[in-house]
């Protein structure tokens, strides 16, 4: 079994560069643990590049960044057959790999991409490859989009797609940092780079066998009736109020993301078992985007969160 510690430290030392964000950078963590993508959301100016660029520098990783823009075109993320010239004067057709062969790719702004583009980082995604010129390319085994995007800035933007949307497996949501946490910032930041030390960075290796521990982490038939229970509920709730508020639940997709989450966090907290309390910790961030919500529960002010909140209040706990 790997020790949990290599993650506990890294995590610790992304906060270190994070101030404030705590409890964000614990579900990139639990994201990355269970080899998931993830949605950055926030106002600008809270961090989001910031998070990425930390975990990079902790992590024997190659980042990648990408700025999407309504003018991008697939070959620009994806890559392209180019023609080349060799020392010898001849010319032959070869592929020079884009942005999105690295290992954690900053999809910047991802929700300024058009429809192509979006379809190309799909597949990425979901399949871990890509298509160009009639050839598959499989991606680097350690492979994570973590998407940003504005909530509040519509203008010039292509709105996620719901079967996208589905593909990450947390929706993170940022806020303002406390007033001490960004007096800390402020002096961290005065810091000259020369005074900081060379990160400590954690192998790919010791980060697969944390996965694999992880995704082994066993699971009673209780905690699995329970992810079943609240992945229906967002379907069908038995609750009136629920039943206002949803127009559309989760799909299979949100359970086995709320079962991968868990495991990953039961994992990183010190249990041998998925327990219904690992459920409940990962939930919002699992399901908050798998969500849409009616006219009505839109009208009179209900988030995503709120019924997610009435959602783990009304279910029960399996016996």
């Amino acid at each position: 079994m790997a020790n949990r510690d290599g993650i506990l430290a890294l995590e610790q030392a992304v906060s270190r560069e994070v101030l404030g964000q705590a409890p964000v950078i614990r579900k990139i963590i639990l994201a990355l643990l269970a080899d998931g993508h993830v949605l950055l959301e926030s106002l600008p100016g809270l961090a989001k590049t910031r998070s990425v660029k930390a975990l990079a520098a902790h992590l024997a990783a190659e980042m990648r960044r990408i700025q999407f823009t309504p003018d991008l075109l697939p070959s620009d993320i994806t890559g392209a057959d180019v023609l080349q010239q060799d020392a010898q004067g001849r010319h032959e057709v070869a592929f020079q790999p884009g942005p999105l062969f690295g290992n954690l790719i900053l999809a910047d702004e991802v929700n300024r991409a058009p429809a192509k583009v979006q379809s190309a980082l799909l597949e990425a995604m979901e399949e871990r490859q890509i298509t160009v010129g009639g050839e598959t390319r499989a991606m680097p085994p350690l492979f994570m989009v973590l998407a940003t995007q504005n909530p509040i800035e519509q203008e010039g933007t292509y709105p996620l797609p719901e079967a996208q949307m589905d593909r990450f497996l947390m929706k993170i949501s940022f806020d303002y940092p406390a007033a001490d946490d960004e007096a800390a910032m402020l002096a961290l930041l005065r810091q000259p780079r020369e005074a900081k030390a060379a990160p400590t960075r954690l192998s790919q290796e010791y980060l697969f066998a944390c996965r694999a521990d992880a995704a082994a982490v066993h699971v009673s038939a209780a905690t699995d009736r329970y992810i079943v229970d609240l992945v229906n509920n967002t379907r069908r709730p038995g609750d009136p109020e629920l039943a206002r508020w949803i127009q559309v639940g989760a799909s299979p997709r949100g359970a086995i993301a709320l079962d991968r989450a868990a495991r990953a966090h039961a994992w990183l907290s010190g249990a041998d078992f998925s327990s219904p309390d690992d459920v409940r910790e990962v939930a919002h961030a699992v399901l908050c985007h798998r969500l849409h919500l009616s006219y009505d529960a839109v009208a009179d002010g209900v988030t995503p969160g709120a019924a997610i909140d009435r959602l783990l209040d009304t279910v029960a706990v399996p016996a």
